[in-house]
């Protein structure tokens, strides 16, 4: 295992950024920037041994700094959408930001992908970690408690890459830590994932109404275009008329898993015949939000000058459902004074013939 550092450009506030890459003992490498402890970059092989970085992402931290569709981002305080741009805590309103419509989206405009962490680095023979933390004061983007949080990333010579969040705040407040990550296991500019093939373990998925907010109504995914339980093309039913996939523009909705906090379990795959890439997604999240790309507005040029087009990257945003603050019969991301938020994610990369 191996990590080295360089300067990754300066911020409009003139802070130095660095990014951080580890390579584990088969080659895989990846790399994070202390700016938003971004993911920016996962180099792994296909089938024939021809290495390629399969994240969305840019070359610079001055466009990270805008990053509107969330590249590689940590999200918090709050990921996914929240109604009205509203939660009430022990009976309080906290008005945040409407950023997404009459809603608030990822926290608004200024998430967590946005601030500069403190850095540590620990090495193991096995694996090696980098640790981004800092303290999110109390009402920062609208949200009460000053919160210390801590966002690890270990890449192990398993080719899996973890990610364990950890926050505690000093007031009751909402926590729902995400990794907004882009795959394309063709390679980052080889265009539409609509090809890929994807498995998520659920039965059950989120209703929402027209602007993509959880009604509370939970329904089951067997007979329609939502059914993922077998490995399907993502491209198959993306552009059936079916009135949650048209309201999103394609996939963007709430898997309900079947996981316990004690342990993360297998809850996906993503697979490209092609190449041979296979992804295989571990958490003991409550949640799992497929995300197809829809919103990639393709005015931008992203890595190695390459133009993102819509669809041509997906997420698997492991979380607390949409709204749970909101919404009494979803599991609760409400965390009391002391009560730590805890999870962990893992990518696991490997080849299938």
């Amino acid at each position: 295992m191996k990590i080295s550092q360089r300067p990754f450009g300066k911020t409009k506030q003139g802070e130095k950024v660095t990014l951080y890459t580890i390579t584990n003992d088969h080659g895989m490498v990846v790399s994070f920037s202390d700016f938003g402890a971004n993911i920016v970059s996962i180099i792994v092989p296909d089938k024939n041994g021809t290495f390629a970085d399969v994240a969305l992402g840019y070359d610079n931290v001055k466009q990270y700094e805008v990053n509107g569709p969330g590249y590689g981002s940590f999200i918090g305080r709050h990921a996914n959408r929240i109604a009205e741009a509203l939660v009430v805590i022990n009976g309080k309103e906290y008005k945040l930001e409407k950023n997404d419509g009459n809603h608030n989206l990822h926290s608004g405009s200024k998430g967590y992908n946005k601030f500069l962490y403190e850095t540590e680095v620990f090495k193991d023979k096995d694996e090696t970690t980098v640790e981004f933390s800092r303290l999110s004061p109390d009402m920062e983007q609208g949200l009460p408690g000053n919160l210390d949080l801590v966002v690890s990333y270990t890449l192990t010579n398993d080719n899996e890459l973890a990610i364990e969040y950890y926050g505690v705040s000093d007031k009751d407040t909402i926590i729902n830590f995400t990794n907004h990550s882009y795959f394309n296991l063709a390679g980052h500019n080889s265009g539409s994932i609509e090809g890929h093939q994807v498995m998520i373990d659920s039965d059950e998925f989120t209703l929402t109404d027209e602007t993509l907010i959880p009604t509370g109504e939970i329904a089951k995914v067997e007979g329609t275009p939502m059914d993922f339980r077998k490995l399907k093309k993502i491209g198959k039913d993306i552009e059936a008329d079916y009135q949650p996939l048209r309201v999103a523009g394609g996939y963007d909705h709430n898997y309900v898993l079947k996981t316990s906090e004690e342990e993360a379990a297998k809850v996906a795959e993503l697979w490209e015949e092609k190449s041979g890439r296979l992804m295989e997604v571990f958490t003991d999240a409550k949640g799992l939000q497929l995300y197809t790309g829809n919103f990639i507005l393709g005015n931008e040029n992203g890595k190695e000058g390459y133009c993102y087009q819509k669809r041509d990257g997906v997420c698997f945003e492991t979380q607390y459902y949409p709204n749970s603050c909101n919404i009494s019969n979803f599991p609760s991301c409400l965390k009391n004074a002391g009560e730590p938020f805890e999870s962990v994610t893992i990518y696991k990369f490997s080849v299938k013939k």
